[in-house]
């Protein structure tokens, strides 16, 4: 191409090394240039490798290849035209994260077997990463809450990630599923459903308690929720209220023995 930046034998082999001179021939050419199509097709064409390998790093996630090589190569594109070499960074420095998010947002928005807000899916996406990463600076599986402080957000927006992720991706229930010695069932998945929950029973007993839970005073309240929801000791109750052990004691014998009268009268 004459007038413009001369080539290295590095740019003669089509690779994507120092390409940042060539962006630098693009800015310089006038928007009707006819030569402005070419060079862009030719950066475009020379990057493509770097989207390939970036959708490799998606696959085993239930998508297609394929799909997931030309979603990276819309990424690649809107990098192409959105980059700028005067701010003086590489261009695979832009590249690589505007791949990775389009490629993201595909997952995001399209691979969902079940209906999941949009936030949900988001922190869904940084799990893996971010799961990665502690696991590496802490020696062991992180907690929810460790993942929660990691990434910024509310535990609870964590704990519902991690359990949206189960909708990621459906089962169909005629399909088989491994057994312990690698073999597989086809009716093993239908076999483990229609089971009776064993703690069905406890919802008569929950739905009769609830409305009396309620209407006790607040301290006592409070000490049934930190000793059976909480697991927290009479000790530990005492310590958290200012009083004795045996003050928290004789406080929940009281009002079990009034829970279970009510309860009964009812």
């Amino acid at each position: 191409m004459t007038g413009g930046v001369s080539r290295t034998p590095g740019d003669a082999d089509g690779g994507y090394d120092n390409i940042e001179p060539l962006f630098a021939e693009l800015a310089a050419l006038a928007p009707d240039d006819p030569r402005r199509q070419r060079l862009r097709e030719e950066i475009i064409s020379r990057c493509l490798p770097v989207a390939e390998h970036i959708a490799r790093k998606f696959t085993g996630r239930g998508e297609n290849f394929e799909d997931l090589v030309q979603i990276a190569r819309v990424g690649l594109v809107a990098a192409v035209d959105r980059f700028d070499p005067d701010y003086g960074a590489t261009f695979l420095g832009y590249a690589v994260p505007t791949i990775m998010g389009e490629v993201r947002r595909y997952f995001r928005d399209h691979s969902w077997s079940v209906r999941v807000p949009r936030r949900l899916k988001e922190i869904h996406i940084k799990l893996g990463p971010a799961t990665e990463a502690l696991t590496q600076r802490l020696g062991r599986v992180p907690k929810a809450r460790e993942i929660a402080e990691e990434l910024e957000v509310d535990l609870a927006e964590v704990t519902q990630a991690l359990i949206a992720r189960n909708g990621y991706q459906a089962s169909s229930l005629d399909g088989g599923a491994e057994t312990e010695d690698g073999s597989s069932d086809t009716f093993a998945v239908l076999n483990t459903l229609g089971a009776e929950e064993p703690q069905f029973n406890l919802i008569d007993d929950y739905l009769a308690v609830a409305p009396l839970l309620a209407a006790l005073p607040e301290r006592e309240r409070q000490v049934l929720i930190m000793r059976f929801y909480g697991s927290m000791s009479q000790q530990q109750i005492a310590q958290q209220l200012g009083c004795s052990q045996m003050q928290v004691s004789r406080m929940l014998t009281k009002t079990l023995r009034m829970l279970r009268q009510q309860a009964l009268e009812d």
